[in-house]
């Protein structure tokens, strides 16, 4: 069985900039008035997309950063590092005084940045904080792609293990879900998935005791295998409805499905 993978990533209330940069408190001289203005250097706290501009010779980088009522963020920033490998290394940074409990910049709010390459990115990646990926292949320009927990080279469609975990990993379910293949061919894949429930896997009842199982049927495409439908009846008359297309060899022979 292949069991989905799932990358969980804590974020605080604002990320500090850049491994080994630290944080750094800005003086704004007016602490001498009693106010509490203590800002601080910082990272977005999660990137939403990026995209080319300016012939590609500009990037514009959507981010997510504190906001309310009053001043959050200030000197919005965006900035190219280096370029080595293949890959654009920018950086996006603002200052900021959420920190302070008092500031109330308990919200958040998306801002543009701006980063100027001073040549076409071309066929080139782009790292973001050092930490979120894009890519121009397989987007539609001038949006870039992101990469994902399978990398920026998906696995080809294939009738594998290390394939059918991909698939899994693509597809809209839940954690503690492990896979059985039932028919594969190189257009068309079909895998019986298992949903175990319980207060272990977050839900209520005794324990990862019980289990929601679901049939699913994908379709390789250039990036993996897609899923496109499911349907649990035996044989091929119930999912032909939803799939005439389906290969009559990947479907005969299925077992009604069990939903657990």
């Amino acid at each position: 069985m292949w069991q989905r993978g799932i990358r969980t990533v804590v974020l605080g209330a604002t990320m500090v900039i850049l491994a080994g940069c630290g944080s750094e408190t800005v003086d704004t001289g007016e602490e001498a008035t009693g106010a509490s203005t203590a800002w601080t250097l910082a990272a977005p706290l999660r990137i939403d997309g990026v995209r080319t501009s300016d012939g590609g010779r500009s990037l514009a980088v959507d981010a997510e950063v504190p906001d309310g009522a009053g001043d959050c963020v200030r000197s919005l920033r965006g900035e190219l590092d280096t370029v080595e490998h293949g890959t654009v290394y920018v950086r996006v940074t603002y200052e900021t005084r959420s920190l302070d409990r008092a500031s109330g910049c308990t919200g958040t709010q998306r801002v543009e940045a701006t980063v100027k390459l001073g040549e076409p990115l071309g066929a080139r990646r782009v790292m973001v904080n050092s930490r979120d990926v894009y890519t121009p292949a397989g987007a539609a320009p001038p949006a870039l792609r992101h990469c994902g927990e399978n990398g920026c080279d998906p696995t080809p469609p294939r009738c594998t293990p290390s394939s059918y975990r991909q698939a899994i990993n693509d597809t809209d379910i839940p954690e503690h879900t492990s896979g059985e293949e039932r028919g594969c061919d190189d257009a068309w894949l079909v895998l019986d998935l298992s949903t175990r429930t319980g207060p272990v896997c977050g839900d209520p009842g005794d324990g990862c005791s019980s289990g929601v199982s679901q049939r699913w049927f994908y379709r390789a495409e250039t990036s993996g295998w897609r899923p496109v439908t499911t349907n649990g009846d035996a044989g091929c008359a119930g999912v032909h409805k939803l799939l005439p297309e389906l290969p009559e060899r990947l479907c005969a022979s299925l077992p009604r499905l069990d939903r657990g």
